[in-house]
């Protein structure tokens, strides 16, 4: 070990001349190595980045209150009860479709507000949620100014609004496709608007704090939580557009917050289901997961959440996750990255974590808050949490001094919001800052703008259009000839909403396309009429709708060879129908990209990284040539290729991407072994 200490130290001489002060940097290096060598470790190998050299981080915007509102957050402080600190700490669900002014929901939220003086919300919102658009809107908003007025602090509201405000048929906000979309469109403005846009719309709702972006680089195909959450697997590009977009949400004074600290995209297994496990060497980390989380501290991202995943590396300690682990947070994201901000735990109700503190569910709360979180996000046990963290404090395993330092983030975050002077929302402003025509509009452009044509054989697109009357005189009866084309929408649940839109948009072109829906549990049931009419059209269309989520993890792919994928049911249709058809078949990717490596026989592919309604009218005109497909791959996939560009399908690569230029001229664009 003194030999490994020794080299170290010697490496670090390397950079004497770009620290400030290098005695002092000496003097910390060796009592650094000798308390603990992992951090000068971290730091060796990340010397290439000027963020650990010259790069001074500014302070996040939700810590720079003005001098008023350090006052309120500095006198607040000296007066609240030990209980009252402790409380602000804890971030608890707030389920939007169980809101009701006299429900169950809104009484327990009172109560736990009341009670424990819980500190923020967070907005759940499920996502196949149905909801009436309407007055439903405001009496929502009402509930949340009512809730505000419930509390003697105000609340900071948080909502993890990934792909803008949600649900979108509640409050008519406006709609953005997946955050890979972004990266297939390859923007930086695009992202920026993103911000903008959904910080007005949330601003204007009652909600100070987004839970995004995703900062994670999507490296793993296999991946099935994170996949289209994240703009790419470049982290360049995905640093870039992190960063815009915390520039956008920042112009209309909205808290971001970057996840998951220090990288969840090379994971196969879901956290909400159990601890994954990223078995990256240093080198790995930092110059694949760390980038995107530097930028988004350059750009002075608010917060930073951590992830529930063991990261061997940074923390060999087989009972921490990310989340509980103090090299991870002290060493890895306050001390050498710099971070000022908010640390703000993943929800500590996820399995993750949580399966770890079985038969203690209240200590979880104790050691995250240890590690170096300020933020205790929906703990499984409220009361058991609150009390574990009070006793802590009295018994002095946590210092009033450590505690009164996330306090005081905290007050001050909500100081910088001016929540401490207008914590209620002004409903008659909803109409004239929420679902604008032009930023609906912007939603729908930046869609079209990321649809990426794969494969193309070149026979099948554009489809054509068919005349709605198309009945044929025979015998002197009208006859209905049969359909031309085929729609079959391959999803996780009959009764979701994915596929509908799609639907809407091909029978506008092609009135009497048939359409069939299949999920894994009919689609055994479902095959010969899918291949009957698969044989009789001339075109076929299948929309795969593999979208990550903790839900599908826990149900649609458990027991599957890949979570990420689809489930053998479907995929043994899917199969079918390319062994038959594939000439005349194109694939729409309504969610994951990744198809190509369990399906090598598609010809014909298009991806929209995205079942959002927008992407599903995109994907629709992209189909029929009514636009350019411009998008440009954020992914490495396997075999992607289009043989030539043609007129009216594809557009010129123009410099639209900023990292993975895909030109349609391009014979084989990248090869990559197989998920």
């Amino acid at each position: 070990m003194a030999d490994v200490r020794q080299d170290m130290y010697f490496r670090l001489e390397m950079i004497f001349n770009s620290v400030d002060d290098v005695e002092a940097f000496q003097q910390y290096a060796l009592w650094a190595m000798r308390r603990n060598p992992l951090p000068l470790v971290l730091m060796c190998a990340l010397l290439g980045s000027p963020a650990l050299t010259r790069e001074k981080y500014p302070e996040p915007a939700g810590q720079r209150p003005p001098g008023e509102g350090e006052k309120w957050a500095q006198s607040t402080l000296k007066k609240l009860s030990l209980e009252e600190k402790v409380g602000q700490l804890f971030m608890i669900r707030l389920r939007v479709e169980l809101l009701g002014r006299d429900s169950p929901e809104y009484l327990r939220l009172r109560d736990n507000i009341r009670q424990y003086h819980t500190g923020a919300l967070a907005m759940s919102v499920p996502a196949d949620g149905h909801f009436r658009y309407g007055n439903d809107r405001y009496q929502t908003v009402l509930l949340l100014n009512h809730l505000q007025q419930e509390s003697r602090l105000p609340l900071l509201i948080a909502g993890d609004f990934e792909r803008g405000v949600l649900p979108a048929q509640l409050f008519g906000t406006t709609v953005f496709p997946h955050a890979m979309a972004f990266g297939a469109a390859g923007s930086v403005a695009f992202a920026e608007e993103f911000g903008r846009i959904t910080a007005l719309e949330s601003r204007a709702l009652g909600v100070h704090w987004n839970l995004f972006p995703v900062a994670d680089v999507n490296s793993n195909p296999a991946n099935p939580i994170i996949g289209t959450r994240a703009f790419g697997e470049n982290p360049q590009q995905v640093g870039d557009l992190v960063a815009a977009y915390i520039r956008g949400a920042h112009e209309n004074r909205m808290l971001t917050t970057a996840k998951h600290f220090p990288g969840h995209g090379n994971t196969a297994t879901d956290s909400h289901i159990a601890a994954p496990r990223v078995d990256e060497d240093i080198e790995q980390l930092s110059t694949i997961d760390l980038p995107p989380f530097r930028k988004a501290i350059a750009a002075g991202v608010d917060a930073v959440m951590t992830a529930h995943v063991r990261v061997p590396a940074l923390d060999p300690n087989p009972d921490h996750v990310a989340t509980t682990s103090p090299r991870i947070i002290k060493d890895l994201l306050k001390s050498l990255l710099g971070f000022q901000g908010l640390v703000v735990t993943d929800a500590l109700d996820m399995a993750g974590l949580s399966a770890h503190y079985a038969h203690n569910p209240g200590r979880a709360a104790v050691d995250a808050f240890q590690a170096g979180n300020d933020v205790l996000t929906m703990p499984a046990d409220l009361g058991a949490s609150y009390r574990a963290m009070l006793d802590a404090v009295r018994r002095g395993e946590i210092s009033q001094e450590r505690l009164d330092a996330s306090v005081l983030k905290i007050l001050r975050a909500k100081a910088s919001l001016n929540l401490q002077k207008d914590r209620l929302v002004d409903i008659t402003a909803i109409p004239r800052l929420v679902g604008s025509p032009e930023n609906i509009a912007e939603g729908q452009h930046i869609s079209d703008q990321s649809i990426t044509l794969v494969r193309d054989n070149g026979k099948l697109l554009p489809l054509k259009q068919s005349r709605p009357d198309q009945n044929i005189l025979f015998l002197y009866q009208r006859v209905k000839p049969a359909p031309s084309t085929v729609l079959v929408i391959l999803c996780d649940h009959l009764r979701a909403d994915d596929g509908h839109v799609l639907e809407h948009e091909v029978r506008e072109r092609v009135p009497d396309v048939e359409v069939i829906y299949v999920d894994p549990h009919v689609a055994a049931a479902r095959t010969e009429e899918v291949l009957k009419a698969v044989d009789e059209v001339r075109d076929v269309i299948v929309a795969v709708y593999v979208v990550p989520s903790a839900a599908r993890t826990r149900t649609v792919a458990r027991g599957q060879k890949n979570s990420a994928s689809l489930p053998d049911s479907t995929a043994n249709l899917l199969e079918k129908i390319l062994a038959r058809a594939a000439e005349k078949t194109a694939v729409l990717a309504m969610g994951t990209p990744y198809l190509t490596g369990d399906f090598p026989a598609i010809q014909n592919f298009l991806c929209t990284f995205s079942n959002a309604t927008v992407s599903e009218v995109s994907v629709a005109r992209a189909l029929f040539g009514e636009i350019p497909i411009t998008g440009h791959l954020p992914v490495n996939i396997r075999d992607a290729y289009v043989p030539g560009e043609r007129l009216g399908l594809t557009a010129p690569a123009n410099g639209g991407s900023l990292y993975w230029h895909l030109k349609a001229a391009d014979l084989l664009i990248s090869a990559t072994q197989a998920p």
